[in-house]
């Protein structure tokens, strides 16, 4: 299936329908009174999360989503029905946006939350509803109020709980086919990860996390270098980072080199990200030489990234600790329900 995660569609709530001009007319009733009915109200253009979707695959193909129109008043009476809503689904973790102004409307980051997006117009009162003690038979009846009108910006941010980051080819992908189900596509070259992967990890007894497996990322990606840019917004949704770097290419000269290079691309696309607790992990320590380098570089780590955590995601070395760390560590900022949204981040 496409991963697509950005588009811009149009949605048109229901007009509502025209309030009635009507008076009564029977055989022996021959001042009759008006009994004009108001118009129905137009339909609800609503959004929906939905557990089971994953990408927004079929709003980038279909542009335009139409609520039904509120009907007419009729006479004796009678209101018109009210139009039927638009539903929307799209996956746990949307926001959206009015893509002139930018302006949010709404984050949907609970599957079954919904959220109405363009609200249908007002139906219109029939001549029924102005009878006063000096308007006897009124001769007019309200007209339907237009629904809104929008053109929208609908983007995805993956919830996960954990984040695998760090530069092309240091074995993001190994690493999570290794500790959840998923099976990603893994390769000696750059960029075999186009699209974000998430897995569920379990650890402890009956406890599990969500971890997102990010494109790696280059110098410049805060800028759309590489595909960081594109990706970089799952990142934002992560309570904690886990980031990965090639022990076999850490340079003697400065040990922290990749390291710093992932993080100021991460401060340049949003210094909050800064803030995010960090595991720094050095991979493929089971190549001789990447032990030497790893033990390098745990010395110039800073204090506050310490400890420097080794593991082999080929040969499974390191993994099991390392899984057991992050879920401490998960366990440890676990925060109220109600937060939940104010921590992950808009």
């Amino acid at each position: 299936m496409k991963f697509i995660d950005e588009t811009k569609i149009r949605v048109i709530a229901g007009d509502g329908g025209r309030g009635c001009v009507s008076f009564r007319r029977e055989k022996y009733v021959p001042r009759g009174g008006p009994n004009g009915g108001d118009g129905g109200d137009g339909g609800d253009v609503i959004m929906e999360a939905d557990a089971q979707l994953t990408t927004l695959l079929d709003l980038h193909y279909q542009k335009q989503y139409k609520a039904g129109r509120g009907q007419h008043g009729m006479g004796s009476e009678c209101d018109g029905r009210r139009g039927e809503d638009r539903v929307i689904r799209v996956p746990v973790g949307t926001i959206i946006r009015e893509a002139a102004a930018g302006k949010l409307i709404g984050d949907l980051a609970v599957g079954g939350e919904r959220i109405v997006i363009a609200a249908g117009g007002r139906g219109g009162k029939g001549n029924a509803h102005f009878v006063s003690s000096t308007l006897r038979s009124p001769r007019f009846a309200q007209p339907g109020e237009p629904g809104e009108d929008k053109e929208l910006l609908i983007e995805l941010r993956l919830i996960a709980d954990a984040g695998i980051i760090g530069l092309p080819n240091a074995g993001k992908s190994t690493l999570i086919s290794v500790i959840s189900a998923v099976r990603p596509k893994i390769a000696d070259y750059p960029f075999t990860t186009l699209t974000p992967n998430l897995g569920v990890v379990g650890y402890g007894e009956h406890q599990s996390f969500v971890v997102a497996d990010i494109p790696g990322l280059i110098e410049g990606a805060h800028a759309g270098q590489g595909l960081g840019h594109k990706f970089l917004r799952h990142v934002m949704r992560t309570r904690l980072l886990i980031h990965l770097l090639d022990a076999t290419k850490i340079s003697e000269d400065d040990p922290l080199a990749d390291w710093r290079a992932v993080n100021r691309e991460l401060a340049l696309f949003d210094h909050t990200l800064m803030e995010r607790p960090q595991l720094v992990v050095a991979n493929k320590i089971d190549i001789p030489e990447a032990r030497t380098n790893a033990a390098l570089l745990a010395k110039k780590l800073p204090k506050e990234y310490q400890p420097l955590h080794l593991i082999s995601a080929a040969t499974g070395e390191g993994v099991t600790p390392l899984v057991r760390r992050i879920g401490a560590l998960l366990d440890a900022m676990a925060v109220p329900k109600e937060d939940e949204r104010d921590a992950q981040g808009i």
